[in-house]
């Protein structure tokens, strides 16, 4: 097969021109809106994307090449939809975030659409260079946007680490790629196969370039040992890069090695097994040990990508059985990574909410309290965390069922018992989240239970200026004790919920001392009990019912029932009068278009995990136009 000048029909390239055409759109509209109008590039980007979906979607059934060179067929067109499902997710989930964040919106979705088109020619290639160039371009568009946030070093030392590598990576790819041309004298991968297939005993040249081959691949789908950039790139890349890069590139990278391992090396299937087992079970394990002792959120991701990567290479070594074996292990990891793709945004997308209102912060400890002030995206977290960990009715639980069933039919009983362990164990770091989320108080609020009440002492001028959060437990909102008469200083004290075996009734205040001078200089409180304090100033005593205890400057004060304090006789006490009431935590503002993304992000994680039937018959047509290819 060589390259042919006739078959030039552009129609079957229509999604990638659509693509290219939208690139110079945006850069267009970059530079001709105002400042106030430019939220318009990223809704013309999610429209342009959407419609090359639609247009690759009318492809299905199609079996042409364009040039020898480009593949049409279903395996293309699922890849090109679910790379362009992907990049609406990204720039549905970045809208708010560039706007926040990052100067320049039509350079940001033009080298987003950029990168897209490289990863569809990806899907398409049917020749060696043209997967090398599409790689490129994925690979250049992504080295730019890891570093587009020009003024944060995280983002330049990121940027420089992920070109150093990514450089090496491409030129162990290309020498492969050399040799493979000297060895069999074509770069076709339908020419390859037929070459190796002719071929006795493999020569050493072509060994290597085997072994160079799947070092560059491996690099693009961040497996060990080949992932060493993996955390840091996500953690200094922007966010939603971190999401582009986790969802789309990850999945771009199994497109092609899929395309080029059963394309054109589908003879050395035999060998796939030792090869492929061996990367799973390394990227399964480091990435999910390592995980463990995370406490940066893009750092975990990180090492949970690294971990998903290894659950497909575990379909990748299945592909070393013949018949439907290997179609089977191709559709299980075609819809892991569908699956993985809805997972991942949801994930990042939740995470995006919570920088977007917590000022770029990105730490475990930074999320507490994110489900009682932003429900919705916490949701979303912990659907995709789940998802990830492949808990029963999520997208992640069906897809791991499906690429293990093809392992255990290929013989491979021990690689999934690995694999199960690792689910397992991942479980444990996503439950971190969770909980960070779901049981922790918002960083700021301090719980109020009653049992005992902290004191400090504070100047009448510095209570002034005592800043409390809107919504703290026993203050309205702005509000502080203050006391200014004379130059007294006041004790204020607060009812916090860090006492132990200690108890307060009847709004007193118990087991906490205050001290304060009167303006003499004089120690005016020596403790306070039960409420009780022999004050020579004013004094205040906080507790659970907020009594206020007030002495006279000579003897005796008696802090009295707080205002909402009814005594109890009889049987009119209720069962929950000793609980401490529900907080109220002041919810954050999460923008609409966000949460409409991380919606549908969900329901597609719950689709796949609940009725996958639809998706497994299209994927049946898919693998089988891959290997008839």
């Amino acid at each position: 097969m060589a390259f042919d000048i006739n078959n030039l029909d552009y129609s079957l390239i229509t999604p990638d021109l659509m693509l290219l055409g939208l690139i110079f759109v945006a850069l267009a509209l970059d530079l001709i809106l105002p400042r106030s109008q430019k939220w318009l590039i990223g809704w013309v980007t999610i429209a342009g994307l959407v419609g090359s979906a639609a247009a690759a979607v009318s492809f299905w059934g199609v079996r042409e090449n364009f040039a020898g060179v480009i593949r049409i067929d279903e395996y293309s067109v699922f890849f090109t939809v679910t790379f362009l499902l992907a990049s609406i997710g990204v720039a549905l989930i970045s809208l708010d975030y560039v706007d926040r964040f990052l100067p320049h919106p039509g350079e940001y979705y033009g080298l987003l659409i950029s990168g897209t088109l490289g990863m569809v020619l990806m899907a398409q290639a049917n020749e060696l260079l043209t997967a090398y160039i599409s790689l490129e371009l994925l690979s250049f568009s992504s080295y730019v946007l890891v570093s587009y946030a020009k003024t944060n070093l995280k983002s330049n030392e990121a940027g420089l680490k992920y070109i150093i590598l990514g450089a090496f990576s491409s030129a162990l790819l290309l020498y492969a790629i050399s040799l493979v041309y000297g060895t069999t004298g074509t770069t076709y991968l339908p020419d390859v196969a037929r070459a190796i297939g002719r071929m006795g005993d493999l020569s050493p040249a072509f060994m290597i370039a085997l072994a160079l081959l799947i070092a560059g691949l491996g690099f693009k789908i961040a497996a060990v040992p080949f992932h060493m950039w993996t955390p840091d790139v996500y953690e200094g890349a922007p966010t939603p890069v971190t999401a582009y890069l986790s969802v789309s590139s990850k999945a771009a990278g199994f497109a092609l090695t899929l395309r080029i391992l059963v394309g054109g090396f589908l003879p050395l299937q035999e060998q796939y097994q030792t090869v492929f087992g061996l990367l799973a079970v390394l990227t399964m394990t480091l990435g999910n040990l390592v995980a463990l002792q995370q406490r940066n959120v893009k750092r975990l991701l990180a090492y949970s990508s690294i971990s998903q990567a290894g659950y497909v290479l575990v379909g990748m070594a299945a592909l070393s059985r013949t018949g439907d074996i290997a179609e089977m292990a191709t559709r299980g990891m075609m819809l892991h990574l569908l699956g993985y793709v809805f997972t991942n945004l949801a994930s990042f997308g939740a995470l995006i909410a919570f920088q977007n209102t917590s000022g770029g912060r990105e730490m475990l400890s930074d999320m507490a309290g994110f489900a009682r002030r932003a429900p919705v995206p916490a949701l979303a977290m912990m659907a995709g965390l789940f998802s990830l960990a492949g808990m029963p009715l999520f997208a992640g639980f069906v897809t791991k069922f499906y690429l293990f069933t093809a392992a255990t039919r290929a013989g491979l009983l021990w690689l999934v018992a690995i694999a199960v362990i690792n689910s397992t164990i991942s479980l444990y770091y996503y439950l971190l989240v969770v909980y960070e989320m779901y049981v922790r108080t918002p960083p700021g609020f301090e719980e109020a239970d009653g049992h005992a009440a902290h004191g400090r002492v504070i100047t009448s001028a510095a209570a002034a200026s005592l800043p409390l959060m809107e919504g703290y437990h026993g203050t309205r909102a702005g509000t502080v004790y203050q006391a200014a008469e004379g130059g007294t200083a006041v004790a204020l004290m607060h009812a916090t919920a860090v006492g132990q075996n200690g108890h307060s009734a009847n709004g007193h205040a118990t087991g906490h001392s205050a001290a304060t001078h009167d303006a003499h200089g004089s120690p005016a409180i020596e403790n306070a009990s039960d409420g009780h304090a022999p004050a020579h100033g004013a004094a205040a005593a906080h507790g659970n019912g907020h009594g206020v205890a007030h002495g006279d400057g000579h003897g005796d004060g008696h802090g009295g029932h707080g205002e909402d304090f009814q005594p109890i006789s009889g049987f009119g006490r209720g069962i929950t009068d000793d609980m401490t009431k529900e907080r109220y935590f002041p919810p954050v503002r999460v923008g609409w278009p966000l949460t409409l993304g991380l919606l549908l992000f969900m329901a597609g994680i719950f689709y796949i995990g609940i009725y996958p039937t639809p998706i497994m018959d299209a994927l049946q047509d898919a693998s089988r136009s891959l290997f008839v290819s």
